[in-house]
């Protein structure tokens, strides 16, 4: 993804400003450059994700809290306080920014490590900490720690480092770390999941052979196959594991409703209902009850029955339009670093979408992935807009001559 700014590239899907001349060279202009199509694609998808909210969530919010614009309000204030960080962040050069990865990193792992022991418990699973009326959840800054850090860290390495067994392991473990400490510590194995993807992508761009990568996977998915078809059936009943039992209903829903493939039916079910156009905004059925805390992971199916395939196709397609402003900055970056930083929070978003909408349609099992910008969660928000904030930072360092 790495790409030289000022090579003649298109100028058209940015805003030229500030034309300077060229020391040296006659009547060339330089001009700096904001990528406001991406910022235009984050604007888009967070105002259609609290429309979203709203609707999925008004009745479960009018139920339990007394205001049907509870979950709706909260979001809509990080929101707008994390667009304006992001407006302001990214006027800051990100070099600024990676100074600080390594502190990032480590406060990240620690916090991690914190959460097991000072978090507080919420519908069964420990990952939040809270400060005072404030919480949050530090696996999604670890997100962005890693997306950070191990940029910095590979820029430091030639081509050569990089070629050996060494180099690779350690931008491995850095990733593993993250990841181990998420899992074991915080028992959010999707986010685990997602650092570890991040790591192993990232090192695949910059490594100078492609052929281990590929054997690795064949073989990671060929043990993943074996595992699911001949291990999990045998070890469900031994060890009671819902992980495992997950995979069962992830297999057969409807045998293993009890054990939570009631939720993933219901989903199905509002998919299926919602037509080509869908049943009309806010006159969703399963919000109501059938599909619990609808709001968070499974909101993609309240979106395919309110406003069909026509409405799943709009957000997928807004989704892509931010992927590929993101890929063209990693492209364009003034420097490794920058199309390297850029390349990892393309990743995140990319396995993060792909996840949720998986899961929603069961292809695989459920996992407690968000969709990005549309879900309900301010952690999740606010670390997102960051993300953002450093791929503008690196779009405003790229010119054009």
């Amino acid at each position: 993804m790495a790409g030289s700014a000022g090579s003649g590239r298109r100028t058209s899907s940015g805003r030229a400003a500030n034309l300077k001349q060229v020391p040296g060279k006659k009547k060339t202009a330089v001009r700096d450059y904001y990528d406001y199509n991406l910022l235009a694609a984050v604007i888009l998808l967070t105002c259609f994700g609290l429309v979203m909210l709203y609707s999925t969530s008004a009745y479960e919010a009018s139920r339990d809290f007394g205001s049907d614009t509870y979950f709706f309000a909260r979001q809509a204030v990080i929101s707008i306080a994390s667009f304006i960080m992001l407006l302001i962040g990214s006027q800051i050069d990100y070099h600024w920014y990676i100074s600080w990865s390594g502190v990032l990193y480590t406060i990240s792992i620690i916090l991690l490590v914190a959460t097991k022991f000072i978090g507080r418990t919420i519908n069964g699973a420990r990952r939040w900490i809270y400060i005072g009326p404030v919480s949050f959840q530090p696996a999604e800054l670890a997100k962005l720690a890693i997306i950070l850090f191990l940029p910095f860290y590979i820029i430091n390495k030639s081509r050569e480092e990089m070629d050996t067994f060494r180099t690779p392991a350690l931008i491995m473990f850095f990733g593993g770390l993250s990841a181990f400490c998420t899992y074991v510590f915080t028992d959010n194995l999707s986010t685990a999941i997602i650092i570890l993807g991040i790591a192993m992508i990232l090192t695949f761009i910059v490594h100078p052979r492609t052929r281990p990568f590929v054997a690795l996977l064949i073989a990671g998915l060929a043990a993943l196959a074996g595992f699911i078809l001949f291990v999990v059936p045998r070890l469900v009943e031994s060890s009671g594991s819902f992980r495992l039992t997950r995979i069962q209903v992830w297999r057969d829903p409807e045998a293993f409703a009890a054990e939570g493939g009631y939720q993933v039916m219901q989903a199905l079910y509002a998919i299926g209902s919602g037509g080509f156009f869908g049943k009309g905004l806010g006159n969703s059925a399963q919000k109501l009850g059938a599909l619990p805390e609808a709001q968070n992971d499974m909101i993609f199916s309240i979106i395919c029955e309110e406003l069909g395939v026509f409405g799943a196709v709009i957000v997928i397609g807004l989704f892509i339009f931010l992927l590929y402003r993101l890929f063209f900055i990693a492209q364009n970056a003034p420097d490794l670093l920058g199309s390297l930083i850029a390349s990892g929070i393309f990743i995140h978003i990319s396995l993060q979408v792909l996840l949720n909408i998986a899961v929603v349609i069961n292809l695989i099992p459920t996992t407690g992935i968000t969709l990005p910008f549309v879900s309900y969660g301010g952690t999740s928000i606010l670390f997102l807009m960051a993300e953002m904030m450093v791929a503008l930072s690196i779009s405003k360092q790229i010119t054009f001559r």
